[in-house]
């Protein structure tokens, strides 16, 4: 199925061009010239990545790709005939996933736009092999973010899923009470580490048999916690 590509800019020349060459590579390309125009694309059509200029009527690039990320995943590269690195860290900040500084060498586009595809698509082939994680009687399911032991569903807070996450992910593998805060909490977090050995404890208790006794959540005394695959 051919890839499908929105280019917004308001020089049409540019458009013109990005247009000519992303179809002779098979692609399908919609066409916009202002930030109006780019977002009601947007909304109203699916596509597997978008070119955006910063500079455009109605509403700046930066403004269409906050509201995007709204709504949309949908990887976005900013176009910016500035050099200076404020747009360019603008349009990150904003939700974008590359830049491309003006002028460019379209064969440079094409390079980044295959690569950005490439990487989404191996994301979401991880995403959708990794959505369901099982174990013993124990079945996670990271989207819904729901656990169940032996068919029963065990409420968790969503600190206490995602230690548990952390760790099913990475069977036999030791992680640090600091190293756990850090991941999960954050390295701004003002707690310490008894922060993680109290989700740990009330972890174990919901999802355990027998907490003194753990199956799945063990410590490695001195060390820190694991998951047992």
């Amino acid at each position: 199925m051919a890839k499908k590509v929105l280019v917004v800019d308001d020089e049409k020349l540019i458009v013109k061009g990005i247009r000519f060459s992303l179809e002779q590579d098979g692609m399908e390309v919609t066409c916009a010239y202002d930030g109006e125009e780019a977002l009601e694309y947007a909304r109203s059509q699916t596509f597997d990545i978008i070119l955006l200029d910063i500079m455009l009527p109605k509403m700046s690039g930066t403004e269409v790709c906050q509201q995007i990320r709204e709504f949309s995943s949908v990887p976005i590269v900013m176009l910016t005939a500035k050099s200076d690195d404020m747009d360019k860290i603008m349009g990150l900040e904003y939700g974008a996933d590359d830049y491309i500084t003006k002028p460019f060498n379209i064969l440079e586009v094409k390079a980044r736009i295959k690569a950005i595809m490439r990487r989404t698509a191996s994301r979401e082939k991880t995403k959708a092999e990794n959505s369901v994680i099982e174990s013993g009687e124990m079945r996670m399911d990271c989207d819904s973010r729901r656990v169940s032991i032996a068919g029963k569903e065990v409420n968790l807070t969503a600190k206490e899923f995602d230690v548990l996450e952390l760790l099913i992910r990475n069977p036999n593998k030791v992680y640090s009470r600091e190293k756990l805060l850090n991941l999960i909490w954050g390295t701004d977090y003002p707690g310490d580490v008894r922060t993680v050995d109290v989700h740990i404890r009330r972890l174990r208790e919901k999802i355990e048999t027998n907490p003194s006794e753990p199956r799945y959540v063990h410590t490695k005394w001195g060390v820190g916690y694991f998951f047992r695959g």
